[in-house]
């Protein structure tokens, strides 16, 4: 029968489309390749004041970005305990936190952009094998989930060991405040702001040779002048022209195909929600409630590009444990996706040549980390401090917990008091609150710093700090909110009490 190859997003969604370059140009920052890290990293830039160009040899987002599963997920395809066993606590709990930020980003974004990407916080379950497996193997996989909702909760994450994975029946953890969303929505707003003001985005736009002095990217007869360059093409090896500097990647970076189905199930059935065995390589769910049915993506089976069997052998090996997996599921589309891994588990962000950055190896935490990218040479570029410069650098020595103390030499980072950002609302409803109490609370999915006085009127505020963006706590004794990452202090009405914050907390009104 027909297969349709085409990956579930494009099916429902057509992205804006942008002319080729037809001139030389001037810009602050190029960025090569506009997947949802280009366009993610174009879009910061921009906001932060800086003239971009951002382009694209094919269409946006048709490639790796539209054939993915868009799960948003800070847990590692590289299990935890072998996280903390190669990086130290520290290091995990970095790599960890900083898929934790890009989901948190993320949602920002989609605040910021109107917010039609169909965004849903939803838990996350890791669950025993989906491969049969004999006692012994069951019982050392089991003691592995538990280790892990160990360590993550030592680490300050939400999860959970559960004896039953609802809708899969077997063990697992459960990790609350993953989320999802359609990738192509997502994008569609954000490129539609890049262009524009001194900035561009260009289409069938191939980037054909860089000279470094001036940096200078040229692309057919024309050229683009900038002061800096990144390199988002998930592989940073572009065609013909090697424009990486030397072979430091290719002997680090593997490319792996993930097979991937979508399928239709009848509404309700499966919990919303994202799952992900302990199979290595893994099996990977993903369920969208929509409005009479539920849809279904199921992957797996990763295997070194270039090595593949014949792929038709591969899908019915997947279907096979999809029908097992699913009973109900109705097969309708195959797609293939590429993961990039890279030799010691961990991504390559940061900069590989004075005025060069790029990123890739993001494993199976493509979107997440690809957000973190942006965040990153947004970072660099403006000269702010990023807590994961460190960890994530492409000319890292292999590395060890006693090499570099997250913790400790982050502490004014405003990302540090994330988990308060992520974990840390209170409540969810009004009701909760009482006379003369201020409280952090999860509104419409939205968190309000919340604060009734004493005659009973409430004010909400954006609980953000406008110091640094760190999320203000409540101080029931002094009655005030602070900020724990500089010290600044507000009054429970959100004006500033002491610095170095100078604006007061924004007010939300009641929807």
């Amino acid at each position: 029968g027909f297969m349709d190859t085409r990956a579930y997003w494009g099916l429902s969604t057509a992205l804006p489309q942008f002319p080729s370059i037809s001139s030389d140009l001037a810009v602050d920052v190029v960025i090569i390749g506009a997947g949802l890290t280009g366009c993610t990293a174009a879009w910061l830039l921009k906001r932060g004041g800086v003239k971009v160009a951002l382009l694209e040899r094919g269409r946006c987002a048709a490639a790796d970005t539209g054939h993915t599963t868009a799960h948003l997920t800070y847990v590692t395809d590289k299990r935890l305990h072998s996280v903390v066993n190669d990086f130290g606590k520290d290091g995990a709990k970095a790599f960890w936190e900083a898929g934790a930020a890009a989901i948190d980003q993320i949602h920002e974004i989609v605040q910021a952009t109107g917010g039609k990407s169909e965004f849903a916080w939803v838990p996350g379950y890791l669950h025993a094998s989906l491969k049969n497996q004999d006692k012994e193997r069951k019982d050392r996989d089991v003691a592995s989930l538990h280790q892990d909702a160990d360590l993550a909760r030592e680490l300050g994450f939400q999860a959970s060991f559960m004896q039953s994975v609802p809708g899969l029946n077997g063990p697992g953890v459960k990790f609350a405040n993953q989320a999802k969303f359609h990738p192509l929505k997502y994008l569609a707003p954000l490129l539609q702001s890049i262009n524009g003001g001194g900035s561009y985005v260009f289409e069938k736009t191939q980037a054909e040779r860089i000279d470094e002095k001036p940096l200078t990217v040229h692309s057919g007869k024309y050229k683009i002048r900038c002061e800096y360059l990144m390199i988002a093409t998930h592989t940073p090896l572009l065609g013909k022209t090697s424009l990486v500097k030397g072979t430091l990647f290719q002997s680090k970076l593997a490319l792996y195909t993930s097979y991937v189905l979508g399928a239709r199930l009848p509404g309700g059935s499966t919990p919303e929600a994202l799952f992900w065995d302990t199979t290595d390589p893994y099996y990977y769910l993903r369920v969208d409630r929509q409005e009479n049915r539920d849809y279904a993506i199921f992957g797996g089976e990763d295997c070194k590009t270039g090595q593949e069997e014949d792929p038709r052998e591969v899908f019915k090996r997947l279907e096979s444990k999809c029908r097992e997996v699913l009973p109900e599921a109705r097969i309708e589309n195959r797609w293939l996706g590429q993961v990039v891994e890279t030799n010691d588990g961990l991504p390559f962000i940061g900069e590989n040549e004075g005025q060069q950055f790029i990123a890739t190896g993001f494993c199976g935490n493509g979107f997440t980390l690809g957000t973190l990218s942006a965040v990153m040479v947004r970072d660099r570029y403006l000269g702010r401090k990023n807590p994961w410069f460190e960890l994530f650098r492409v000319d890292r020595r292999r590395f060890h917990g006693g090499t570099w103390r997250y913790v400790k030499e982050n502490l004014d980072y405003p990302y540090y008091y994330l988990r308060d950002r992520i974990g840390g609302a209170e409540g969810k409803s009004l009701e909760e609150l009482k006379f003369g109490e201020g409280k952090i609370l999860k509104i419409d999915g939205q968190k309000v710093a919340a604060y009734r006085d004493e005659t009973g009127k409430v004010t909400l505020c954006s609980p953000i700090c406008t110091h640094l963006q760190c999320i203000v706590r409540w101080k029931p004794a002094d009655k005030m909110w602070d900020c724990p990452c500089h010290g600044s202090r507000f009054h429970p009405t959100g004006e500033v009490f002491s610095g170095p914050a100078e604006d007061p907390l924004e007010k939300i009104s009641p929807k």
